[in-house]
């Protein structure tokens, strides 16, 4: 296979319209925008989202749902991470000097997902009830850090 003769399909490179470049071109005078209206004249420029007056599609819609303003992000990561990173402590800027945890948000938490085989130290602003158990199993710590 010779890379240098590789084409796109039959009808998938298209030119583009060219307007406004004289009578024998097929789109000069009015250049596509027809005679006279809003749209016709030079200076024209339109908002996003406008339907010539109609009431826009995004204001047509219902608004859903609800944003908590007070929702915290918290880091997360899984038991099943930490078993297979090195090292014995792990806290936030441990696990972001890893790698693993790229934004810190309003904190770390830690979740039971996966096993746990050896004795491990975390430090996290949250647990949740299977890590704990599963830390403390293993013969670990689980310490909550800033209340």
């Amino acid at each position: 296979m010779n890379l240098s003769g590789l084409k796109p399909p039959a009808g998938q490179k298209k030119a583009r319209k060219r307007i406004g470049r004289g009578m024998g071109s097929g789109h000069g005078k009015t250049s596509t925008r027809g005679s006279k209206g809003q749209r016709a004249g030079t200076g024209f420029s339109q908002k996003r989202g406008f339907e010539g007056g109609q009431m826009p599609l995004h204001r047509r819609l219902p608004k859903r749902g609800f944003t908590n303003i007070f929702k915290r992000e918290y880091a997360i990561i899984n038991l099943g991470r930490l078993e297979k990173l090195e090292g014995d402590v792990f806290n936030l800027d441990r696990l972001m000097e890893l790698g693993v945890v790229k934004k810190p948000g309003e904190g770390l938490k830690v979740l039971g997902a996966g096993e746990l085989t050896r004795k491990i130290t975390v430090e996290a602003h949250q647990f949740s009830k299977s890590a704990v158990e599963k830390i403390q199993k293993a013969g670990g710590a689980a310490q909550v850090v800033g209340a």
